[in-house]
């Protein structure tokens, strides 16, 4: 077994009409040669370990990507973290938890570019309601409860340009993935 586990977090999944069920998706990286399989909530959350890693992830996820093109004819992107890495992300999310009235968010990036720009141009546009702060590969953000698709930065983040390098998760749900 690889001692390296990994968490793909699949953009656009059981939402605009791509219906992937969990045990679909766990087929799918089964096939692929992933070892315990484990997917959480019904967001595209999957936690697994490659049976022969050596140290490629872009590899890991081009390979993933293929696969849930060809398993479930949809245009997937995806974000690939070692759970390590997740774990630190997790813990260095630098705002209060007031979850009873705002969401704490995680912006994850495939790409390193894209989330210094979105850091940049996300920093003009926030509401006094909300906070964003510069994370390793990611951005966090804190919005309140029932704003998270309406505030300027929601609408940023969800730019067509933005489409194949983003996903974002509730920080509960991060936290599920650190010990799936």
């Amino acid at each position: 077994m690889s001692p390296t586990r990994f968490v793909a977090l699949l953009r656009g999944v059981n939402v605009g009409g791509v219906t992937i069920t969990n045990s679909a998706l766990s087929d799918t990286f089964a096939r692929e040669g992933f070892e315990n399989i484990r997917t959480v909530l019904a967001s595209g959350n999957v936690a697994f370990s490659p049976a022969d890693y050596t140290g490629v992830a872009l590899d890991i996820k081009a390979k993933i990507e293929g696969a849930l093109r060809r398993d479930f004819d949809y245009d997937a992107w995806i974000v690939l973290r070692a759970q390590e890495r997740l774990a630190q992300i997790a813990k260095n999310y630098p705002f209060a938890r007031t979850d009873e009235t705002d969401h704490p968010y995680v912006v994850f990036s495939s790409s390193q570019d894209v989330a210094v720009e979105l850091l940049a141009e996300g920093a003009g546009i926030l509401t006094d309601v909300e906070a964003l702060e510069a994370g390793d590969g990611s951005l966090y953000w804190r919005v309140p409860k029932g704003s998270s698709l309406d505030t300027p930065f929601a609408k940023l983040i969800a730019k067509a340009r933005y489409k194949p390098h983003l996903t974002t998760r509730n920080l509960r749900t991060v936290e599920k993935l650190v010990i799936a």
